[in-house]
């Protein structure tokens, strides 16, 4: 079901389907990215230890298995795949020649200043093609989702890592347990996610977006709470061409204006990880909950590159 709070955003409601659960199989699915050289999606079932995939012709598959944990994932311009492994406390990138053939990994960025990241969760590349992602301990806290271990770091951060000049650099670390992040339109704004309230098991902690605006030199300004997401976490989120905002929730995908409205709320029937824009269009909100892979189709194209 889909609930419309606010009129602004009655242009991309109209005409929504409905929600679709294309499949199910996973412990617990993260990560989306639409892969449209041959229309699929690919994700994570972290605790499985694989990546899957779906597409309409071929349905549910399990494109690789072993694969150190894995949870966000984003293109690149060029085409390559890039993973956030837990297990790795990497960012790993997967090259591919033409149709998907030939997959090779490289290990993008695995130390800061000659310490290893804590485990790496989401990731996004800006046109310039810089690279960033967050950094908070859920793949080292248990070996449920990764290998435990202690911080060498000692905080979480958000990094920016710029593959022209080899440079890794502290972006922020205002956030407690910084999670999902994503670019407005205009790149002049990142939201990112605390979800430090994950893994308090007496209360407390955080379950809010911040927003920060982005200086031509790539820095990070003015952090400032955006929107507090309940029930649940706003895990990860994606946006799309008129700067509405979707993030998970316990019960739904919830929608923001870009002055922190929620102007909707899209129900799943799981709690939800992660979503991405796919299909030709991107048109198409492909949302991982839980053990399933559900679309809707809305009125609307995602901020998704390639």
């Amino acid at each position: 079901m889909l609930d419309v709070f606010d009129q602004r955003f009655a242009q991309v409601a109209h005409g929504a389907g409905e929600l679709e659960r294309l499949c199910t199989g996973a412990i617990w699915s993260e990560g989306p990215v639409w892969m449209h050289e041959d229309d699929s999606v690919l994700w994570s079932d972290i605790p499985n230890n694989r990546m899957l995939r779906w597409s309409q012709q071929g349905g549910l598959s399990v494109w690789r298995d072993q694969v150190e944990f894995t949870n966000g994932h984003t293109r690149e311009a060029d085409g390559s795949l890039l993973h956030c492994s837990h297990g790795l406390r990497a960012i790993v990138r997967t090259r591919f020649d033409s149709g998907l053939t030939n997959a090779r990994d490289e290990i993008v960025v695995s130390h800061y200043q000659g310490r290893r990241l804590n485990s790496p969760n989401d990731v996004v590349v800006k046109s310039d093609g810089t690279i960033w992602f967050t950094d908070p301990p859920y793949g080292i806290a248990s070996d449920a989702e990764g290998h435990q271990a202690e911080s060498d770091i000692g905080r979480c951060c958000v990094y920016r890592f710029d593959p022209a000049s080899g440079s890794l650099r502290q972006a922020s670390d205002w956030l407690e347990e910084p999670n999902g992040l994503a670019f407005s339109p205009d790149e002049s704004v990142l939201y990112v996610s605390d979800t430090s309230a994950a893994l308090r098991t007496e209360g407390g902690g955080h379950h809010h977006l911040v927003a920060f605006d982005v200086t031509e030199q790539g820095d990070l300004e003015n952090p400032r709470i955006f929107a507090e997401v309940s029930p649940g976490l706003p895990d990860g989120f994606r946006l799309d061409q008129h700067g509405f905002l979707y993030t998970s929730s316990a019960d739904s995908i919830q929608v923001y204006h870009p002055d922190g409205t929620r102007v909707a709320r899209i129900a799943v029937p799981e709690k939800v990880g992660n979503l991405c824009f796919g299909g030709q269009q991107r048109n198409q909100l492909f949302i991982a909950a839980s053990s399933s892979l559900y679309r809707i189709r809305l009125s609307t194209r995602g901020m998704q590159t390639p």
